[in-house]
């Protein structure tokens, strides 16, 4: 999950920081192994509870910052329709260490593993989500776990955050370890002071840490031979590509699939700049108007893809000093998505994402949401000339997914750490170094490089219909891009009737898992 409204560094989940170096990951991983006694916290065993002893740090006030408790290890047994899986559940975290030995952050790990399965030949992924800021409980409790919450239309916050056992977990065909970068979920910084909120609060520091505590985990875990994927949603689209190329080229790590949910994978397109955007946005906004009036695939909007790759686009070019053209155009906006002919004239048929939720339903006092534009809510200042809204087709969500986080942390896993967890944290998007520049953010030339470099790598992309925050036609216009040497029979694209959390849909669920499986076969 995240992201934003105009800027190319969305708001509330993604702004800008400060800048910083890279890590020194060989030092790092030698001070890793030294420190083995203390780092690899996880002695899976028989017991039903099972903890590690840690060692303790010799500083008290770096034991106060890293004061996650040992790993601990139970057993669970899953009845599912046809099937009853067996597995072994590790909570715990992995410790990062800087190039002098010194701890700099504890990454929280959930790890799942079905028993009795060949290790040697059952592959393994590893998931993250996004913001920056975001933990992996979307991806965990929404879409792949053992257990899941309804995240649906009719989820307030209010909800009870009861799990219930996941019919479509990937459990069923590869073990999964999901993964919270520092800031997020549990995980927390082992050293005080800027220079290291630096490091793990960047592009490249952020990357470097998950690819190390990805390593670290199938080093432990004696998994080296497994076959290995790695699964990314939101801003995962950033890290899932650049999280690939630091393991082929920087950790020895080779990666067999990689799949990206609702990825943010160029932010030069989601940029007040770029004119793409516009186009990029409008098959989703017909989308939110069209299914209004009953189901919408994506074949329901041919005409709309058609349009804006062709006469949207030249008109858009045009500019606003063709009046013809501009008028031209504000009116096919207008009737694609509904929205007041006057109001589209005004805007010149240029909608940013937060005018078109204000305005789509504006009558009723309704805005749309922004990770889901099919789902409506109330706009609690209709009376303003100013946008006052949050996005109801997410915020429902925090209350009850954090407390069924917590839940399933504590009183299942057994694993309990202090302090509060993070389900989205703002302060890290704040802080965060999105490298600003003459090369702005993108994973596109990292996904390339993984595709040229492995021939057998295979990438699965998918997206929502209804998702305003990432368009889906905006992910296939940068995958059109790619040359068919790397993109033929080994990336496939598949959209679906949802929003970015399309998962939480019952079909599109069952449809994704099948999908992951056909790809790991």
């Amino acid at each position: 999950m995240p992201l934003s409204t105009r800027s190319a560094v969305p708001a509330a989940v993604l702004i800008a920081a400060l800048a910083l170096p890279p890590l020194g990951l060989n030092a790092a991983i030698a001070q890793e192994q030294r420190a083995a006694p203390h780092a690899d916290r996880a002695k899976p065993g028989s017991e039903q509870a099972e903890t590690a002893p840690g060692k303790a740090d010799a500083s008290p006030a770096r034991a106060e910052l890293s004061s996650l408790p040992p790993d601990v290890t139970t057993r669970h047994s899953l009845v599912l329709p046809g099937r009853t899986l067996a597995f072994t559940a590790t909570a715990g975290s992995i410790r990062l260490y800087n190039g002098k030995g010194e701890p700099q952050a504890d990454i929280a790990i959930t790890a799942y593993k079905l028993n009795g399965a060949d290790a040697r030949t059952r592959p393994v992924t590893f998931l993250f989500n996004g913001g920056p800021g975001a933990s992996s409980a979307w991806l965990q409790l929404g879409a792949a776990g053992p257990w899941r919450l309804p995240i649906g239309n009719s989820v307030v916050a209010s909800s009870p955050p009861v799990l219930q056992a996941n019919a479509e977990t990937w459990l069923d065909f590869t073990d999964l370890v999901f993964i919270d970068p520092v800031g997020t979920g549990y995980s927390r910084f082992a050293a005080s002071g800027d220079e290291v909120r630096k490091q793990f609060y960047s592009v490249d520091g952020d990357i470097s840490a998950i690819a190390l505590a990805i390593r670290r985990w199938l080093e432990k875990n004696d998994r080296l031979t497994s076959p290995k994927y790695i699964a990314g949603e939101s801003y995962g689209g950033i890290r899932g590509p650049r999280v690939v190329r630091n393991l082929q080229t920087k950790q020895g790590i080779g990666v067999n699939g990689l799949i990206l949910v609702s990825p943010a994978l160029d932010f030069r397109d989601l940029s007040g700049s770029s004119l793409l955007q516009y186009a990029a946005r409008l098959p989703s906004l017909a989308a939110v108007a069209r299914q209004q009036k009953g189901k919408v695939t994506r074949a329901d909007l041919a005409d709309v893809e058609s349009y804006a790759r062709s006469e949207f686009i030249t008109d858009l070019i045009k500019g606003e000093a063709d009046k013809e053209a501009t008028t031209r155009l504000a009116d096919r906006v207008a009737a694609l998505t509904g929205i007041d002919k006057t109001v589209s004239r005004r805007l010149a048929g240029r909608f940013d994402t937060r005018e078109f939720q204000r305005e789509f339903d504006r009558d009723r006092g309704r805005v749309t949401g922004r990770f889901d534009g099919a789902r409506l809510g109330l706009d609690p200042f209709p009376d303003s000339s100013g946008a006052h809204f949050g996005d109801p087709s997410a915020d429902s969500l925090i209350a009850p997914l954090t407390s069924a986080a917590v839940d399933l942390t504590r009183n299942t896993l057994n694993w309990k750490p202090d302090g509060s967890y993070e389900l989205l944290n703002g302060s890290v998007a704040e802080q965060w170094d999105f490298g600003r520049g003459r090369q702005p953010l993108e994973s596109t030339t990292q996904l390339r490089e993984i595709l040229s470099v492995d021939p057998s790598l295979q990438v699965l992309v998918t997206g929502g219909l209804f998702d305003l925050a990432v368009p889906y036609y905006g992910t296939q216009m940068i995958l059109d891009q790619l040359p068919p040497t790397l993109a033929d029979k080994r990336v496939k694209y598949i959209v679906y009737p949802g929003g970015h959390m399309f998962y939480a849909d019952d079909t599109a669920r069952r449809s994704l898992h099948d999908e992951v499986k056909a790809m790991m076969k």
